[in-house]
């Protein structure tokens, strides 16, 4: 939790998530547990020179909130470990074989993750269970059913023994051995095979007849503060337990979670106690595994940091090559990807192997990647890289225009007036873009937007004095609805951006972006101005290559800062034109003068 580095605003929105209640309980608080594993968790802290006191700040310059620091055991500190208040459950997926040494480490993981109010439903996978799959079909049939019962046993026996290191680090744990699944079909009736028992099987949704006959057992344990853990055991009409695929019991117990007020469970007990029940929809779905994060040939092989599904499903598809190395990392995306549709926008996955279980902490805290999927991957750490985690969202698509009069002007106006807060002088402004728009990347239906032009300025340089000045781009506007803030459009906006500009030219840049240059063409070097107060400035200074103050303009107290990307298959070299140098200090005067002279669009 401490290596999370949160923000102030992501600090605030897992406090109000995840926190204690604003107003006090009635209840007299319990006493702190005396297990040591509760006192002093093991996880992610095992490591003797990480510090054992929490920093956690709130900037007043986000809100009316004085500054919070947290250290030490505090009483904020005892509520958030011992006695969490807003659970929020997780469908996670442990997708093996491991050492006990691995799952010992997850076990105390999926404790930690419970004390921080994230309460993990299991779904036990191993991919050693698919060899009973070989030349079933061939034996006999008595031999077919003694294959059954022992994967059918083997599951159950690896359930068990997760439970119990569950216990062993201080959680409690309620393995649900049967009665959660049911398969439905006259062709499961009468065969004893195994159902796709594993996880690199494509999903065939017209094959599936998995469903959550009910929700009661995973609904009790948690109301006790149990984490259920469920093999993939399905009973058939004839009540016969049948072996299936992990991805497809993930598949059915997510659909169960994210509607379960009406699907599962009801003829046990009234809606009203439903109404005021924990919550079961799942907040993150959760793959743990040796393979890690899905690689990406933009990164050299190296895990995806962020996926956008709507805009790179197909892609990833498309140019996957790792079937060796990775060999079910397309599978568990179209798990993840079938698991999202149905739960609400805000929900997100992650990938992970299990080397990096700290990670799990860091995006709970955050719900965002370890490093910015907008950052280039030179800026990257290049430690333990290829352990990095996936962050997986339902996302948005992304397209690019290159004319106004492709651009709904009205849906345009809502959306920046929203995002700023301020009344678009809309008339002048559209005006200006028709002599100078570059390109328009339009998230989703109007739900963020990049705006880049084409500015000149007034005097022509006076080297090279043979030609004229070539455009300089200039991001006019960069906005998302406050509504979307904090759910990954942002980071995938920019990365659009970069690969329309100062990305160009480079293997990583060939994105699928609608409408793009598809990495095709030279970079550019990107300018924008920021008011020299904008809280947003931290995340603009950690994207570009530089910045400077430009004094506040007449009438006004407070000036600009002044941002840049340098094309980046030039970084470390001076802008070329006609071959001859413009001087870096020369192009800071131009971008100046230029930048200087972009009227306001506000009323």
């Amino acid at each position: 939790m401490l290596e999370a580095h949160p923000s102030a605003r992501d600090s605030r929105f897992y406090l109000k998530t995840f926190g204690p209640s604003a107003s006090p309980s009635s209840e007299p608080r319990p006493p702190p547990p005396t297990d040591p594993h509760l006192n002093t968790p093991e996880f992610p802290l095992s490591d003797s020179s990480t510090p054992t006191t929490a920093f956690v700040k709130l900037s007043s310059s986000l809100g009316d909130e004085p500054e919070i620091t947290v250290a030490g055991r505090t009483e904020l500190a005892d509520e958030l470990l011992h006695r969490p208040v807003n659970q929020h459950t997780a469908l996670v997926k442990i997708q093996g074989p491991f050492t006990d040494r691995q799952l010992e480490s997850i076990a105390e993981g999926m404790v930690y993750l419970k004390k921080l109010g994230l309460v993990s439903i299991i779904v036990m996978d191993n991919e050693a269970w698919s060899e009973e799959d070989n030349g079933f079909l061939e034996l006999s049939v008595d031999e077919q059913r003694q294959r059954t019962i022992r994967l059918r046993e083997r599951m159950k026996a690896e359930t068990l023994k997760f439970a119990d290191l569950l216990e062993a680090k201080g959680g409690e744990a309620r393995p649900l051995l049967e009665g959660v699944l049911c398969v439905s079909g006259a062709e499961f009736e009468h065969t004893w095979a195994p159902i796709a028992s594993t996880s690199a099987l494509p999903f065939d949704a017209s094959k599936s007849d998995l469903f959550v006959d009910s929700l009661s057992g995973i609904r009790d344990a948690i109301r006790r503060g149990e984490i259920p853990v469920i093999p993939p055991i399905a009973l058939n009409a004839s009540c016969f337990s049948l072996c299936v695929s992990a991805n497809d019991a993930v598949r059915a117990i997510s659909s169960g979670l994210a509607d379960h007020e009406r699907r599962a469970g009801l003829r046990y007990e009234s809606e009203e106690r439903l109404r005021n029940d924990v919550d079961l929809t799942p907040v993150r779905i959760m793959v743990i595994n040796s393979e890690g994060g899905i690689p990406s040939p933009a990164r050299g092989g190296n895990p995806h940091l962020s996926i956008n599904l709507e805009a790179e499903f197909d892609y990833i598809h498309s140019t996957f090559v790792w079937q060796d190395t990775h060999p079910t990392s397309l599978a568990n995306l179209s798990l993840i990807r079938s698991c999202l549709a149905e739960l609400p926008r805000t929900a997100s996955a992650v990938l992970v192997s299990h080397r990096s279980p700290r990670s799990l902490i860091a995006n709970l805290i955050t719900n965002k990647p370890a490093h910015s999927p907008s950052l280039h991957h030179s800026l990257l750490p290049p430690e333990n890289i290829q352990h990095q985690p996936t962050i997986i969202r339902r996302g948005l698509p992304l397209r690019v225009f290159r004319s106004m009069s492709e651009l709904d002007r009205p849906a345009l106006t809502r959306l920046l007036e929203a995002s700023f807060g301020r009344t678009l002088d809309a008339d002048p402004f559209y005006e200006r873009l028709e002599r100078h728009l570059d390109f328009c990347i339009i998230a989703g239906d109007y739900q963020g937007v990049a705006i880049v032009t084409n500015e000149y300025a007034t005097t022509p340089f006076s080297s090279p004095s043979s030609s004229p000045a070539k455009p300089m781009a200039y991001l006019d506007k960069f906005a998302v609805l406050p509504s979307l803030q904090g759910d990954g459009t942002v980071d995938f906006l920019w990365g659009a951006l970069r690969d329309e500009s100062f990305g160009l030219g480079l293997l990583d840049a060939l994105n699928p972006n609608v409408g793009g240059l598809q990495g095709q063409g030279i970079g550019k070097d990107l300018v924008w101005r920021s008011r020299a107060n904008n809280p947003v400035n931290k995340w603009y200074f950690e994207r570009s290559n530089g910045f400077f103050k430009i004094p506040p303009p007449k009438g006004s107290q407070i000036g600009f800062a002044l941002f840049w990307c340098e094309a980046e298959d030039r970084v470390g070299s001076f802008r070329r034109g006609d071959e001859q140098t413009l001087g870096k200090e020369e192009r800071l005067s131009h971008w100046s003068e230029v930048v200087g002279a972009i009227p306001s669009c506000w009323v």
